[in-house]
């Protein structure tokens, strides 16, 4: 599988050295994975692993510390990283939509489109 913004991961090992070794674990087994179905994920992670609408899934990594969401696009063999915290972090989210709770959102809001005259 293509893993997309592994530097997000890597930000947040900068920041949180005790995952670096459990993200850059994920991050091997997924990069040499063939995803077809939930099913394979489900087989290459068994339990430490949710899944939730729109082709998302939860990992628990670190011994249930952190909590990684990835969005998959099985017929591309792609999975895009959508948030990587701790388990209080995680807590916060909405994992179908990665927003936070009380209007505060984990990603930048959109920029209105500004012409320039």
């Amino acid at each position: 599988m293509q893993v997309i913004a592994r530097r997000t991961l890597r930000q947040f090992w900068e920041r949180h050295p005790q995952a670096q070794s459990p993200l850059r674990a994920w991050f091997a087994m997924v990069a040499k994975a063939e995803w077809r179905s939930p099913a394979d994920v489900k087989t290459g992670f068994g339990t430490t692993v949710d899944f939730v609408g729109d082709n998302r899934i939860v990992f628990d990594l670190g011994g249930n510390k952190y909590r990684l969401v990835v969005h998959v696009a099985y017929p591309f063999g792609r999975v895009l990283v959508k948030f990587i915290g701790t388990h209080a972090e995680y807590d916060r989210i909405d994992p179908e939509t990665i927003s936070w709770r009380k209007g505060r959102s984990v990603r930048s809001e959109a920029k209105p489109n500004m012409k320039r005259r």
